[in-house]
């Protein structure tokens, strides 16, 4: 059963998570009681494996026990099996349920799968673990303009035929003007990291205020104003029904002649048509992309033929700490939670992000 005092949290562990970030939860917020049964989750094969070894499956007695654990939680600690569909069972099935936390930065898009009505969005709180992925995706937006920048597709192409050119110029990141389109945890890291290398720092954001090393910023209203200005674009958005294609045909024509790409956010952000289009004709030179509409890329997306596109299958926010970072972001929310405080990276259930 979920606890009836209102001064401790029965957490169940529903995510694959090792022992000592169990005991970590518990030691940081000592009014949780921790439940945590390894052999009723599966094994992770890497940091960061929410979802775990996708081979592994339970009997029908062990999902009836893993059921029942879910159905007794005051909260949970990630999605059941990342399933919107037993997350609905779980919200249900358990009225005592009060706070659900995902593990991914943009969980919004599996809480509105789940179908869930509007009296149980108010009735269960959710939270996201925005935040402890911001500093590898700042990285890897850096990686992706300078690879840009640098000429890598051709350096790569000259070494695979070992060739050795005449000299040309490269550009310089301290001299770009950058497009920092989406401002939150990951889109603010982002900015300043380009900032620090002397960048100068346009934002496109839903709200307008002002940010640490952005030097303009405007909203979404305004990007196909703007993008012209951008000598890179790095899109940090996360995927709802505002966001979809945002990044569309309309802004890639209006775009510098050149311009370089970088996706760190959500795939179904761009228009990937019309990108596809800009990286054929020269109006994106280059892109590098994290994410992309259909996750795994299908082996006949015109995509993988770009010899101007790098591609990462959705791994740059992979890091060793992310388990450690993530179990401190819930345990700090825990505290809040049971001292009547406001959950940080509570999610907006109207938007779902």
């Amino acid at each position: 059963m979920s606890s009836t005092s209102p001064d401790r949290l029965r957490v169940v562990i529903a995510t694959p998570l090792t022992d000592e970030h169990c005991a970590l939860l518990a030691r940081l917020e000592p009014r949780l009681d921790i439940v945590c049964d390894q052999g009723l989750l599966p094994p992770m094969r890497f940091p960061g494996d929410h979802s775990g070894d996708p081979a592994f499956s339970r009997s029908f007695n062990d999902q009836t026990r893993f059921e029942a654990l879910i159905d007794g939680a005051d909260a949970l600690y990630g999605i059941p099996d990342i399933d919107p569909a037993a997350l609905r069972r779980a919200v249900r099935a358990n009225p005592g349920l009060r706070w659900v936390h995902t593990m991914a930065a943009g969980g919004g898009a599996q809480v509105k799968a789940a179908g869930l009505t509007p009296d149980e969005l108010a009735r269960v709180a959710f939270s996201t673990s925005a935040g402890p992925h911001s500093g590898t995706l700042a990285e890897f937006a850096l990686f992706a303009v300078l690879a840009g920048a640098k000429s890598l597709p051709r350096l790569q192409a000259q070494k695979s035929a070992r060739v050795w050119s005449e000299r040309w110029t490269m550009r310089q990141v301290s001299q770009m003007t950058v497009l920092v389109v989406g401002l939150g945890n990951i889109g603010r890291t982002t900015a300043r990291l380009f900032a620090a290398m002397g960048a100068r720092v346009i934002g496109v954001n839903r709200t307008v205020r002002p940010v640490d090393g952005v030097s303009e910023v405007v909203g979404v209203d305004r990007l196909a104003d703007v993008v012209g200005q951008a000598d890179a674009i790095v899109s940090t958005l996360p995927g709802t029904d505002r966001t979809r294609h945002l990044l569309s045909e309309e802004v890639f024509a209006q775009v510098k002649p050149g311009v370089i790409f970088a996706n760190v956010g959500r795939g179904d952000v761009v228009d990937q048509a019309a990108l596809i289009e800009a990286l054929r004709d020269g109006r994106v030179g280059f892109a590098g992309l994290d994410v992309v509409a259909v996750e795994p890329l299908p082996a006949d997306d015109p995509l993988w033929d770009l010899d101007n596109v790098l591609i990462s299958p959705h791994t740059a926010a992979l890091n060793d700490d992310e388990d450690r970072l993530i179990a401190e972001l819930f345990a700090a929310n825990a505290t809040r939670l049971l001292d009547g405080k406001e959950l940080i990276n509570r999610m907006d259930t109207v938007d779902f992000y």
